[in-house]
């Protein structure tokens, strides 16, 4: 896999977690969440793209269990960029070491709601990515 281009700590919850002890597996596309939103920030100053998306694909490859307490590093990268949406990669390590916890993608769409359509990626976005994307 690529490098990748923006890492984002964070410590389980408590919540996070279920019956069995471990986290839940929705909790994982969160993860990604959070990641992307505060990449989002720090590089273009708002959460968001320079456009408004929505998700048409999310997938997560799960390699061993987080536990609460667990320090966890989330890796993103951008992956690939189409006319209206683009492709963005994670993986979730233990922070500190090398040990997987989890891979996945997200697709995401350029979207107008109002028209209820996908729309191309605005040349600002498409830039942005492209830049990112060259990063790695």
């Amino acid at each position: 896999m690529a490098d990748f281009v923006y890492r984002h700590r964070l410590s389980v919850r408590f919540r996070d977690c279920d019956a069995m002890g471990h986290v839940n597996h929705a909790v994982y596309l969160t993860y990604f969440e959070q990641c992307r939103l505060t990449c989002w920030r720090e590089v273009t100053g708002t959460p968001s793209p320079h456009t408004r998306v929505i998700i048409a694909r999310a997938e997560c490859d799960y390699r061993s269990p987080a536990h609460f307490g667990d320090e966890l590093e989330i890796r993103l990268t951008v992956a690939g960029i189409g006319r209206s949406s683009f492709t963005l990669a994670y993986e979730i390590v233990q922070a500190g070491g090398d040990r997987l916890v989890a891979r996945g993608k997200t697709v995401m769409v350029s979207y107008d709601y109002a028209a209820g359509t996908s729309v191309p990626l605005p040349a600002e976005t498409r830039e942005l990515l492209e830049r990112l994307k060259g990063s790695d």
